[in-house]
């Protein structure tokens, strides 16, 4: 009997490529005019996925919110794993915005790649979910393929990775 083919989606962010991309950001917002002698920084919290953003008002907050997407852009960082937070007031007259870096697939998109796949309707492949990622299996490589070209087209609210290709 054949074995049955498997594939992982998953969704992540290289913590490695967040924190240079901080790097670059903190270097250029070193360089730039418009931001000599103003109270602008990132912090990057690796335990708790979160990038802190601080600066002098509004504008300077949406100044260096592109030139930090810009660099993770640049690096590779799925932008659509980066959840903004509103812009709230902090000590001395700054702005404070956090950003939640998305780890894994949240629940609730993993039972949608689920219900995607039953309604395609693909020939005996299975989804299932297995903590913060979906394994999907079928007894044909090109059923795999088949779903993966599928689920590249569709948009679910976070970068999709696929890995762990087993045929």
């Amino acid at each position: 009997m054949a074995t049955a083919a498997s594939f992982d989606v998953t969704s992540n962010v290289d913590l490695q490529e967040v924190d240079n991309a901080v790097n670059q950001a903190r270097k250029e917002i070193a360089q730039r005019y418009d931001f000599k002698g103003s109270r602008a920084a990132i912090e990057f919290n690796r335990t708790d996925n979160t990038l802190t953003l601080v600066a002098d008002d509004e504008f300077k907050m949406t100044a260096l919110w592109d030139i930090l997407q810009g660099r993770l852009v640049r690096r590779g960082v799925p932008t659509k794993n980066l959840t903004p937070g509103a812009i709230e007031r902090a000590a001395n007259d700054t702005v404070r915005r956090v950003i939640t870096l998305q780890q894994g697939i949240p629940t609730e998109a993993a039972r949608e790649i689920v219900k995607f796949l039953k309604e395609h309707k693909l020939k005996k492949v299975q989804a299932a979910i297995q903590a913060d990622q979906v394994r999907v299996s079928a007894p044909s490589k090109d059923e795999l393929q088949d779903a993966i070209r599928l689920l590249r087209e569709h948009d679910f609210g976070v970068a999709l990775q696929f890995g762990n290709y087993r045929g």
